[in-house]
């Protein structure tokens, strides 16, 4: 089989297993949420839950600057996390309960953890296996990841939020009861399921970012661990020791383990940046760009000066072939970089290939800012 051909059919596969399970924990959460008979608490608790997902996909979207992940698939990966993660999670969860009777906090400190992050992480494997080509490094592992933890977190948020309106013997329910569990999970600790499967996602994105075959291995299932265990001391300080264990984890555990994920994060997506321009460079030595572009290309206040500045001189067609011209660059820059550290994908060739072509049909039409400078095949491509 062709190496063009390959990467196509793991794409028709993704697609086609994705869609199923998308379908089918859908269909598991509706018997859920029936089965519930509390309509009004479901309202109330999915209007709640909604409120902070609009902050935290716009958190990571802010990352995903450099190279943005394709819209379909961030939002594949939030609908993943909302209902195949959370339903079979879930199932999981009633059946541990039905057939081994254990405590309450077992499941919350063993097998939520356990079965939770399974369900988030299959999603970022099913990428490594069959849209490899998609990660690039660790900073987009930790963007997928958190898609999911956000999806994931919508979701059971709708479920503890309604449950909370609700009431029962020892909760009297009502609004305030929904109130006070929004300000905990919502406010105070909206970034716990995203934090916990940021740990998967970074070592895929180590997988794919090493040519040791170990590592390839051990990184994920070491990120899974840690997942674990991150969620499992989180959920565990909820039943030792009542709310004093449960506020010194926060301000201890999570708070820190958050700052440090996202400091890494942004010290990756600057990493990215210098990764992009060195490949660039060695892209404009082969004649494949002209070097004079590569500061619009890497800089990102650099690239929306670019395009504000055709934007103004040829209108918004101009902005649109400048922003298709840099997309394809900047995508051709992360390929160039895994071919150099010998990490490239199957199809390398063909992908490469195809971003060239594009930029070369859009460089006649490019309006650059600055004097003109002349293209790879002795054409003005700045005015």
């Amino acid at each position: 089989m062709s190496a063009h051909l390959a990467p196509r059919r793991n794409n028709v596969f993704f697609t086609i297993v994705v869609s199923l399970f998308l379908v089918l924990g859908a269909l598991l959460l509706a018997v859920v949420f029936v089965s519930m008979g509390k309509p009004m608490a479901i309202s109330i608790g999915a209007v709640l839950a909604v409120l902070p997902v609009p902050v935290l996909i716009g958190a990571y979207l802010w990352l995903d600057r450099y190279e943005p992940e394709p819209r379909g698939l961030l939002l594949t990966a939030l609908g993943w996390g909302a209902f195949v993660a959370t339903s079979s999670a879930l199932v999981v969860q009633l059946l541990g309960q039905a057939l081994f009777h254990r405590p309450e906090s077992f499941s919350g400190v063993v097998v939520a953890p356990l079965t939770e992050e399974a369900g988030k992480g299959i999603f970022i494997l099913l990428l490594l296996w069959f849209r490899r080509h998609e990660l690039d490094g660790v900073l987009d592992g930790i963007v997928y990841a958190g898609m999911v933890g956000i999806g994931f977190a919508f979701t059971e948020n709708i479920l503890y939020l309604s449950s909370a309106y609700v009431g029962d013997e020892q909760h009297p329910g009502g609004i305030g009861g929904a109130l006070t569990l929004f300000v905990i999970r919502c406010i105070f600790s909206p970034f716990a399921h995203p934090l916990f499967t940021a740990f998967t996602g970074i070592g895929v994105g180590i997988a794919v970012s090493t040519r040791r075959t170990w590592l390839k291995v051990l990184a994920p299932a070491l990120g899974y661990l840690v997942a674990v265990s991150a969620h499992a001391a989180w959920n565990g300080s909820a039943f030792i020791g009542g709310g004093t264990t449960f506020l010194r984890t926060y301000a201890y555990l999570m708070v820190p383990a958050f700052l440090t994920v996202i400091a890494f994060a942004i010290w990756s997506r600057r990493q990215e940046g210098r990764v992009l321009s060195a490949a660039l460079e060695d892209c404009a030595r082969r004649g494949l760009l002209n070097p004079a572009e590569i500061p619009w290309l890497v800089r990102l206040p650099a690239r929306r000066q670019a395009r504000a500045y055709a934007m103004r001189v040829g209108g918004r067609p101009a902005r649109d072939v400048m922003a298709e011209y840099q997309r394809a660059a900047v995508e051709l820059g992360f390929l160039h970089s895994r071919y150099l550290r010998g990490t490239a994908p199957a199809d390398f060739e063909s992908r490469g290939h195809v971003f060239v072509s594009q930029m070369a049909a859009l460089r006649p039409r490019l309006v650059w800012p600055g004097a003109p400078a002349v293209g790879v095949a002795g054409r003005t491509v700045a005015n």
